[in-house]
């Protein structure tokens, strides 16, 4: 579904050239669930960015479906870390707004938006507006948005990272069996290992600025899995290890094992 094909970013701040992401090169089928770990400033936003065609390479290319991204990517829906609500919408209208924009009709939308707040169990918060909504459900009607009009892939930039530790694991619960469902290919940025290794079939490591990919890991584990149980399950405590091996030293810190 994406080819990364020796991509590299270079910024210029304050009058001077800065490197962002080295040389990379990457393959993610349709269907997969991938995602990219680092330390903050490695590069990992700027991929994602470059897949969704927010901004252009400096040099190489990115394809995505088999065509050549050189503009906004419209087969892709994008969630970051803030929700991209409408205070002003009801939680139908915020689902329903890109339908819209897109020139859909009445029917198809109304259908639509029903079928979207009913996999993430929101169907009687219809008519409430985001102030009304926990954090949680915020999250779901934005999943939900996101999903509405069914893009090819799901692009997501630390979608739970404000999220405190058990609400967190609710949302990677949800995401999951949304995915189980849908099989659309994921795209996950976290500075979260264990999130990472809960919900992928592949972890890539980044190195620290200018990023490059130092590792990537094929998760083993079966599906589906349980995310509020899995973190005792030896087989996931030696993946942590391995890969904490190769992200420890990115960030600064010892190999400290679990």
């Amino acid at each position: 579904m994406i080819a990364v094909r020796q991509v590299t970013k270079t910024f210029v701040a304050r009058g001077r050239e800065v490197s962002a992401l080295l040389p990379t090169s990457l393959d993610i089928p349709a269907g997969a669930f991938v995602s990219f770990v680092g330390p903050s400033g490695c590069g990992k936003s700027t991929l994602l960015n470059m897949i969704a065609g927010i901004i252009p390479p400096s040099s190489g290319a990115v394809e995505h479906g088999g065509r050549v991204v050189d503009g906004i990517n419209t087969h892709v829906g994008y969630m970051t870390q803030a929700d991209s609500l409408l205070p002003w919408r009801t939680t139908e209208q915020n689902v329903a707004f890109p339908l819209v924009l897109r020139g859909q009709g009445k029917a198809e939308i109304e259908v639509r938006v029903a079928k979207m707040l009913d996999m993430v169990g929101l169907s009687n918060f219809r008519q409430q507006f985001p102030s009304e909504l926990s954090g949680g459900m915020r999250k779901r009607v934005a999943l939900a948005q996101v999903l509405a009009y069914d893009p090819e892939t799901l692009l997501m930039d630390e979608p739970f990272g404000a999220l405190d530790a058990q609400l967190k694991l609710v949302m990677q619960a949800e995401l999951a069996r949304i995915w189980e469902e849908t099989r659309k290919t994921i795209v996950f940025v976290t500075h979260d290992l264990a999130e990472a290794i809960a919900l992928s079939d592949h972890v890539v490591i980044f190195s620290g600025r200018p990023g490059r990919i130092k590792a990537i890991k094929q998760i083993d584990l079966p599906r589906p899995r349980d995310v509020f149980k899995l973190q005792f399950d030896p087989a996931f405590r030696e993946i942590y290890n391995e890969l904490w091996d190769a992200l420890a030293p990115e960030i600064g810190v010892g190999a400290v094992r679990t």
